[in-house]
């Protein structure tokens, strides 16, 4: 996998969790990592993800559309040279949850999607040492002082995961449903979450 992924693309974000390993942000090839991505939302467990369905084309054309905007970006995140995470950010007042809570300067949405567990059944600390790293990146590398999330509501072991990290709860909301020419979203039943960077990281908020 390492041939795959270094040098050929820089990555935004690079960290070495303790005990974990050395994780980086790498930024999306729509194209390139379309068999990767299509193979993990394709899963039942990614049913909340929204794609499940859809072919590999489908899918890569909907994160080459992604690639176009400046508001909306998507990351594969790398452990060791292997593919561990699916990561978007995006502005939330560029966004419909923006219909649905007080957006603050400074914050950012995050939608973060785990490779599925390998033949050995799932890994103790990997949830924690990835959202680690996402944060590390979203609240410190892009200096941003508050993360926003919006699992699905039924999404129970995403939101525990959320808590778990330190995110506090706000108002289950209901995302409307998008419907543009590039771009068709369901109505959402989300669950609002929230994690300010001086919880995440006292020493240096």
């Amino acid at each position: 996998m390492s041939d795959v992924y270094a040098p050929t693309r820089e990555p935004v974000h690079e960290q070495t969790v303790d005990g974990f390993g050395t994780v980086r942000v790498l930024p999306l090839d729509a194209h390139a990592d379309a068999e990767v991505v299509h193979a993990w939302v394709s899963e039942e467990r990614a049913v909340f993800w929204g794609m499940n369905g859809l072919t590999k084309d489908q899918v890569a054309e909907i994160y080459a559309h992604l690639d176009t905007l400046d508001t909306h970006h998507a990351y594969l995140v790398v452990k060791d040279g292997e593919p561990a995470a699916l990561l978007q950010t995006y502005e939330p007042g560029a966004d419909r949850v923006s219909e649905c809570y007080q957006v603050r300067d400074g914050d950012i949405g995050v939608h973060l999607l785990l490779a599925p567990a390998g033949p050995g059944g799932g890994r103790s600390g990997w949830s924690s040492a990835l959202l680690v790293a996402v944060t590390s990146y979203v609240l410190l590398g892009l200096g941003r002082e508050r993360v926003v999330v919006d699992p699905d509501v039924r999404n129970e072991k995403a939101i525990a995961r959320f808590l778990k990290q330190g995110f506090t709860t706000g108002p289950a909301v209901v995302l409307p449903e998008i419907d543009i020419p590039d771009v068709h979203l369901p109505e959402k039943h989300a669950q609002l979450a929230f994690l300010d960077r001086e919880v995440a990281f006292p020493g240096d908020a």
